[in-house]
This record gives structure tokens, C-alpha cells and sequence, in this order.
């Protein structure tokens, strides 16, 4: 299986570890994958390869874009921070300032930090909830809190881009996608997308695979990702509809180095003030959260480690910063599976610039 793109020689490695994964999955009957990195001050890393289609009939190309889940995460976040830099939102005012209707008692900066206790809406709904804005919206708002807010974490698997998305609408009149679009990624040049138009829709990438374990039923994370319904099922996720949507908690898409290129403007001071960007990247709340069930740290609208920060998303995509090895990197992919092949390539990665494997 063919991998296209540029590799600094210094990286040759990791091309070899990116082409073994996009081959296993072309064997397994899979889409493809991306990778990129950026280091110091370049594109050291810009790969891609396997099919964009079930049916490999269309290869992957440069301009493919692919839905990563959450990675989509940090973009929705920088839609409401960019309005918090400019003095059009207060990150520790109610939500209820911006939207009153709301009945949860949390902080903007709870919402973006997931310890606002909406990771989950109780009431039935169908996947129709997803195509209609007011309707997801009406439902949050109506939604008591399941714990007080700032006393627990639990990332808001799909209702996160709806909470900090109708603050957007609500503050500057334009939808979430509609402002990702002219003022986070039109200025940084970033190919990534919620609620796709014509030439999105003509390269975008066919998820397979859905190599996912089970969730038990009627636990914490079972309940945050199965209302609506339709998230894992590949008739939905790979519809004209859901593309057209916005979903801002997953629906993004987008290429790897759109991603990478997120956390590389992060790290310039780029888009945000220094102010706003250090908020930003502050540990806001950790604990073991009730959705991954696993001890987390959380900023504002990235996950926070010892490494750095970024955000992972369902299926084995990544999008980080590492301050260890000052590089930015994402790893995107059509196969969704789990994430050891995102750390089988980035550890080549780390293993070229003399770092440990994680």
C-alpha cells in the first residue's frame, strides 16, 4: 500500500511505522489514515495513505479531510474563547447570562472544562436531535445537572459543541461552524470544517471498521453516548445529513495537519491572546472523570498531561502538543479502531527525536 506525502529525512522511520498501519488496514478491508507533525518551525512529517472509500476505489489524497470525533473538541472551544478575548464573553459569568433559559448552574469556564454536569441528556431522543439545532439545544437547557458543577468532571461526549456552540450563536449571531469557519480556521489556514458544504462533501473520507468494544448498558459513558443514538453506526456518520450538520462535540473534518496545526497556532500565540491562551491551557479541574472512568486534567477544551495537551477522539485520532519534544502532531483515520496505532507512530516519532516511548 502506497503512502504519499514528505518526510524530512531525519524522520524516515516514521514513515515506515505510519505505511505499516496504512497497510494493515487496507488488508483488513479499512479506509486509510493521516499523519503530520510539525517541529522546529517546520513540517517535518505530512502523510497519508490507504482509500478514502470502503471499496478502495479512491485513494487517500492530500486534501481528503476525515471525521476525527472529539478532536473536533479544541475547535469548538476556540469559537467561544476567541469572543472570551475579545471582552465578549466572561469565562467565569453564568451560562445563563448568554442563555437564560439554561437550568444547570454552571460557569462558561465549567462548560468548556467538563465539570458542568451536562455529559449526559436524560430524556429519549432520536437522532433527529442532531439535525436540529433548537431542538438539542431545548433539551440541554432543560437538563438538571447531574452533579453541582465544579465539583466533578466528565467529558461531554456529544453535548460539549452544543454548550459552548449556542453561546456563540447567542453572543455574535452566527452558528458555531459559521464562525469556526471565518475566525479561527480561515485565518490560520486550517482545512478543517463543521457542517460541510459541496467541496467538503466530494473529499471526505468513508469511516469503516467500528472496531469498538461495548459499552455496558445504563453505564455513565453508555448514557453520554447513545442519546441521541447514532454516533457509532456508519449509515448515519457516513450520511449527507450528519455531514451537513453541526455536531461541533464530534462532527468536525478535517486533515491531519488542520489538526496539528491547531496546537502549532496554540503554541505560536497565534488566534488568542497570551492572556487568554495561558487560561486556556490551564489545568481548570482533574479527578478520575465519569465518563473515561480514568484520572484526567482537563483545561479548556483540551486534555492536560505531563507531555502537554490536545485532545483524542473515538476511533484512534490524536491531536497534541508535546512539550517534551516540542512538536505538534495528528493522527486521523477512516478505520475506526482503538489508539495503538496512533502511539505505534508517534513512538517512531519520539524515538527519532531521542525521547521515550509513552
Amino acid at each position: 500500500m502506497d503512502v504519499h506525502g514528505s518526510v524530512d529525512p531525519r524522520f524516515e522511520t516514521v514513515r515506515e511505522a505510519f505505511a505499516a498501519e496504512v497497510a494493515a488496514d487496507a488488508d483488513a478491508g479499512c479506509t486509510g489514515s493521516a499523519f503530520a507533525v510539525w517541529h522546529d518551525g517546520a513540517w517535518v512529517v505530512d502523510l497519508w495513505g490507504g482509500y478514502a472509500d470502503a471499496s478502495h476505489t479512491t485513494p487517500w489524497r492530500r486534501d481528503t479531510i476525515v471525521m476525527p470525533y472529539s478532536v473536533t473538541k479544541p475547535f469548538a472551544a476556540l469559537c467561544l474563547l476567541v469572543l472570551v478575548d475579545r471582552g465578549r464573553v466572561d469565562l467565569d459569568a453564568p451560562m445563563t447570562t448568554y442563555w437564560p433559559e439554561l437550568a444547570a448552574p454552571a460557569t462558561v469556564r465549567q462548560v468548556l472544562c467538563h465539570s458542568a454536569g451536562l455529559s449526559v441528556i436524560e430524556r429519549p431522543t432520536t437522532v433527529e436531535a442532531f439535525y436540529d439545532w433548537d431542538l438539542m439545544c431545548g433539551l440541554l437547557a432543560a437538563q438538571p445537572p447531574l452533579w453541582e458543577p465544579g465539583t466533578a468532571c466528565g467529558e461531554a461526549a456529544l453535548t460539549y459543541g452544543h454548550l459552548v456552540g449556542e453561546v456563540v450563536r447567542r453572543v455574535d449571531g452566527r452558528s458555531p461552524g459559521g464562525f469556526l469557519r471565518e475566525e479561527v480556521c480561515a485565518p490560520l489556514g486550517l482545512d478543517f470544517h463543521v457542517g460541510l458544504g459541496d467541496d467538503e462533501l466530494r473529499r471526505t473520507a468513508e469511516l469503516t471498521g467500528f472496531e469498538l468494544a461495548e459499552e455496558e448498558p445504563g453505564s455513565f459513558r453508555d448514557r453520554a453516548i447513545s442519546n441521541p443514538p447514532g454516533t457509532r453506526d456508519p449509515a448515519v456518520v457516513n450520511g449527507e445529513r450528519w455531514r451537513r450538520a453541526e455536531v461541533p462535540a464530534v462532527n468536525g473534518h478535517g486533515t491531519a495537519r488542520a489538526v496539528a496545526g491547531l496546537f502549532v497556532a496554540l503554541q505560536e500565540g497565534r488566534l488568542l491572546s497570551v492572556e487568554t491562551r495561558d487560561e486556556m491551557l490551564t489545568v481548570a479541574v482533574e479527578g478520575v472523570d465519569r465518563f473515561t472512568g480514568s484520572p484526567e486534567q482537563w483545561a479548556l477544551g483540551v486534555g492536560h498531561d505531563e507531555d502537554g495537551f490536545g485532545m483524542g477522539g473515538l476511533g484512534g485520532n490524536l491531536g497534541w502538543w508535546s512539550t517534551a519534544g516540542e512538536y505538534a502532531f495528528a493522527f486521523v483515520t477512516a478505520r475506526v479502531a482503538d489508539h495503538s496505532r496512533c502511539a505505534r507512530v508517534e513512538n517512531a516519532l519520539r524515538s527519532c527525536l531521542g525521547l521515550p516511548p509513552l
